[in-house]
């Protein structure tokens, strides 16, 4: 399989964007930056549209999801458009009963713990990735030159919404479960990385130039435990795209000590969290893979000379990676000022 003549890529259109260019490893003019949940909370205009509709909803509804994926473009002038949606939506276009609780997260109706909970788990129908496919397709095409960035949960946090039944800092039932039933546990993973991988091609195959897999629980493993039992199902999740050429990023949060990994499950962009300083990520990857990351959302509400401190400093030590894609060490907190993003992006373009 290859990208469609008309994709965005493959017709030109978004491959001298700098993201792209970056994301492959060659250093623009300009410096892109975007940032990790950009779509969404901290924008006014999101939260007037979301009024009356369900999260799920909102993600589900083609139209109204692309409007939320544009919103940050035309407010900040960030260099990408993230797609608007949850990890979770493959999960629930699989038949998995999930809501989103506000101020929690996603929750499960029926949490997947057995043996023969994680034998009742079904593919993702083609039909079912409809709704993503268009408003993907509607972004796509308003944005031209631009590029759209697809996204989807790696396999072990969305297993660990699965087992957990929702949010969970340390993850035990999802350790106890890798722990005490391998073969269940590769199953469920094996699961996950299908249904991810499902999604992250639909979004590709419909004008998504870059893709990035969030890991948001892996911190909670052991470098031994990520790299046997964990690894191998991220791999698969990227291999969905097989013979799809477009960059991918791979973002987890406190997986400082497994860096030197990321690149053999096919990432050719790791995303740094706030922990770790970019001159060291660098050195940790031998100075080989592109770096995205990482100013600390803690400073988004600090005055602004601290700020513009701060961001100074993470591209100065970005310098020594073979690329650099500005982000924020983590998502945009719901808190933020707009307008502190937009102040971020002119500054990084004019450095």
């Amino acid at each position: 399989m290859s990208l469609p003549v008309d994709h965005p890529l493959a017709s030109g259109r978004t491959a001298a964007a700098p993201l792209v260019r970056a994301a492959r490893g060659d250093r623009p003019e300009t410096l892109p930056v975007w940032f990790m949940r950009q779509a969404g909370r901290s924008l006014p205009e999101y939260r007037e549209l979301r009024v009356g509709t369900d999260m799920l909803d909102a993600c589900l509804n083609p139209a109204l999801a692309a409007e939320i994926t544009l919103q940050p473009v035309r407010r900040h002038d960030v260099d990408a458009a993230v797609f608007f949606s949850d990890i979770v939506v493959p999960v629930l276009l699989a038949g998995v009963g999930v809501r989103i609780v506000p101020g929690r997260g996603p929750v499960l109706d029926e949490p997947v713990r057995t043996a023969s909970d994680v034998l009742r788990l079904r593919p993702i129908e083609p039909e079912a990735l409809a709704p993503i496919s268009e408003a993907v397709g509607i972004v796509a095409a308003e944005l031209g030159d631009r590029p759209v960035i697809g996204f989807g949960g790696a396999p072990y946090t969305l297993a660990s919404y699965l087992v957990e039944g929702g949010p969970s800092k340390d993850q035990l039932r999802t350790r106890a479960l890798m722990r005490t039933d391998p073969r269940t546990w590769s199953t469920l993973l094996n699961w996950c990385a299908d249904v991810t991988g499902a999604f992250l091609k639909a979004q590709v195959l419909a004008g998504a130039s870059v893709v990035q897999l969030f890991d948001s629980w892996a911190g909670s493993l052991s470098r031994d435990d990520y790299v046997r039992r964990v690894s191998p199902h991220s791999r698969r999740a990227f291999d969905a795209l097989r013979g799809l050429d477009v960059p991918k990023i791979h973002f987890g949060l406190g997986m400082g000590d497994v860096l030197d990994v990321l690149p053999g499950i096919g990432a050719d962009v790791v995303g740094i969290d706030w922990r770790l300083p970019l001159d060291e990520a660098n050195r940790r990857l031998r100075g080989a893979v592109p770096l995205q990351g990482n100013i600390d959302a803690a400073f988004l509400t600090a005055p602004w000379p601290l700020i513009e401190r701060h961001v100074r400093d993470v591209v100065e030590r970005g310098a020594a990676a073979p690329a650099h894609i500005v982000n924020l060490g983590h998502g945009v907190p719901p808190e933020t000022d707009p307008d502190v993003l937009s102040r971020i992006v002119d500054l990084v373009h004019d450095l």
